[in-house]
């Protein structure tokens, strides 16, 4: 436990940060399983739709750091690759 006055502070910011750091994730993963249940089904307007929606939550993420931007590219290429598949 912190011992200090700054320590305790630090303490309480830390687990602010991490709930909030930790819900932002979430909404990163949930936007991705959206995606791929749209692909799973094979409607490529719904597919092209989801993957608009969840490359602006990956984008939005990457620039705060809550995952890094090459995460996010690679994530991004995989699902385009997906969704991409059911339009031939």
């Amino acid at each position: 436990m912190a011992n200090t006055k700054q320590a305790r502070k630090r303490a309480r910011q830390s687990e602010v940060r991490r709930q909030h750091n930790s819900a932002q994730r979430s909404a990163v993963r949930t936007s991705i399983k959206n995606v791929l249940k749209s692909v799973k089904t094979g409607d490529h307007a719904a597919s092209m739709a989801a993957f608009n929606v969840a490359q602006k939550v990956l984008d939005r993420y990457a620039d705060k750091d809550i995952l890094s931007k090459k995460k996010a590219a690679r994530l991004k290429s995989r699902l385009n690759t997906r969704v991409k598949a059911l339009a031939v």
